[in-house]
């Protein structure tokens, strides 16, 4: 295979489900209602494979419009599928661009856990996707590789978090020789039965859950209640580790409250100081 037909993972967003700016936000927001540049879309990411000019989305955002443009007009890539993470509102609810009212679309292969099927399938309006043939559901299975490519796989994992509708998974994406984690949503660590130190020291690059930098981030709010792991949390747990395992670590999926999506922040400054990255729309991992 020719080094410019390698396939590569391409962030699409970063931003928590509402983007930011947030709806409803004229504080920390403020400066970014008028100013495109300091904009983040939700977050996502898409599989490439140049060689075959294929591509697969992971999550279907609010910003399903312009990141399906950004694979296609960007990386001249068609979309052949979508592999969803969870039924929170930034994770899927982009799949209604694919009905009658918009795309129109044909078959789309959609990539679900059983529960997740099981909704989309019998609530509206994502059930009349499925009714129209706008969208095929396949149903994955915790820990079983779907093989895109002869190159290209990706295994769904269950990682604790809010299930009302769904249930919560991280992908592992495997490519020529090497591996990608994402992880855009998760619950405390000490809540999942598998040790993330593992998980990202047997993988390359790893794409985790930075939603809150720190405790105390949303005013008059119990944080107690949004069990994310704050980025200070994940810094402190790996904190023993070598500079290589900390750099394989990309926080994603910012809450508009997060500083750490400024690069001029403290924030973004100590999780830079300490080793670790901060995942940015367009940055590309090879596979």
């Amino acid at each position: 295979m020719n080094a410019k037909d390698n396939p590569y993972i391409v962030v699409l967003g970063t931003a928590q489900d509402g983007g930011i700016p947030h709806s409803g936000c004229n504080k920390c927001c403020s400066d970014k209602w008028n100013d495109p540049s300091k904009r983040l879309k939700v977050s996502s990411l898409a599989i490439v494979n140049p060689e075959s000019s294929e591509a697969w989305m992971i999550d279907a955002t609010p910003d399903f419009s312009s990141q399906l443009n950004a694979i296609t007009s960007i990386h001249g890539a068609e979309l052949k599928g979508i592999f969803l993470t969870h039924a929170h509102i930034g994770h899927y609810t982009g799949l209604i661009h694919l009905g009658k009212e918009v795309m129109g679309s044909e078959l789309m292969p959609v990539y679900a856990m059983p529960r997740l099927k099981s909704f989309l399938e019998n609530n509206g309006p994502w059930s009349q996707l499925v009714a129209l043939n706008n969208i095929m559901i396949s149903k994955l299975q915790d820990g079983e590789p779907v093989k895109l490519t002869d190159h290209i796989s990706v295994t769904p994992f269950i990682v604790p978090h809010r299930d009302e509708f769904s249930e919560t998974v991280g992908y592992g994406i495997s490519g020529l020789d090497r591996e990608i984690i994402y992880i855009p949503d998760i619950d405390k660590w000490t809540k999942w039965k598998r040790d993330v130190r593992e998980i990202v020291k047997n993988a390359d690059v790893a794409i985790l859950d930075g939603t809150f930098y720190e405790n105390g981030e949303l005013p008059n709010r119990d944080m107690n209640d949004i069990p994310h792991p704050f980025i200070e949390e994940t810094m402190n747990l790996f904190n023993e580790s070598s500079s290589d395992e900390k750099g394989k670590i990309h926080f994603i999926h910012f809450n508009h409250t997060n500083p750490a999506h400024d690069e001029k922040s403290r924030a973004s400054e100590s999780i830079q100081k300490q080793g670790f990255h901060i995942a940015v729309e367009g940055e590309k991992f090879k596979l």
